[in-house]
């Protein structure tokens, strides 16, 4: 059966996964680390494509970036996994695939999901029990986002830039987001929507990308999600409305 063609727009933005095959390490010095930083720099300037969050975590990585152009990520993922892998190869003396499969993807609603998505990616290595706080991770976006450390890959989305009309200012009130917890729910809502490649947002954005690309944004309901507690729970919010 023929692969469906990804969801994207352009000025979308897209949660990405990487994982290595097997959930095998492809990462294992620093020098392995900068390396991808470098080339996806490249590649993400040469496709005019936006990184605004990122982690490399031991065997996978997470993105969030927005093309100027529908296939401008396609392009940048491609290009970076075939160099990655090629370095990769060689620095280890070893033969073979190194990425799971192709990579996962989401599209995400910016105005009721970009932070929560953007923490979710900066908190990976706090869930993997590898630090305490993800400023302790030097591999993630968080040291830009949250710290100030110049990070030439990285450009500032519109909605961080409304956290505040200074970087100071921006940096303290999306330090101030990691006070808070995210619901178990919502890390479920959006892992499932990546690694089923579904849209996350509300209905009106579902309804949009829908308008645009002609596309089903979301598994179509069964007959017993209409007896299921997320179900329910959502009549009696509309009810409640």
């Amino acid at each position: 059966m023929a692969r469906k063609p990804r969801l994207s727009l352009p000025n979308i933005p897209q949660h990405i996964i990487q994982r290595g095959n097997n959930r095998q390490p492809c990462f294992f010095d620093q020098q392995d680390f900068k390396v991808y930083l470098c080339k996806l720099e490249e590649y993400t300037q040469k496709y005019q494509v936006s990184v605004h969050a990122f982690v490399l975590m031991t065997n996978h990585v997470h993105l969030l970036m927005a093309p100027t152009e529908s296939n401008g990520i396609s392009k940048v993922m491609q290009s970076l996994g075939r160099y990655y892998v090629r370095y990769f190869n060689h620095t280890y003396k070893r033969t073979g695939t190194l990425w799971e499969g192709r990579y996962k993807s989401s599209l995400i609603d910016s105005d009721n999901y970009f932070l929560t998505v953007s923490r979710y990616i900066e908190l990976n290595p706090v869930r993997a029990a590898m630090v305490q706080h993800p400023a302790e991770y030097p591999w993630s976006s968080y040291q830009g986002n949250a710290l100030g450390k110049p990070i030439s890959l990285l450009t500032p989305h519109p909605c961080y830039l409304q956290l505040g009309h200074t970087p100071a200012a921006q940096q303290q009130r999306y330090r101030s987001l990691f006070t808070h917890q995210i619901p178990n729910w919502t890390i479920d809502q959006i892992n499932t929507a990546t690694n089923k490649e579904w849209v996350l947002g509300n209905h009106r954005f579902k309804d949009y990308i829908e308008q645009q690309t002609g596309r089903q944004t979301e598994p179509k309901p069964k007959g017993g999600d209409r007896r299921s507690a997320n179900w329910q729970r959502s009549q009696e919010l509309a009810q409640n409305r």
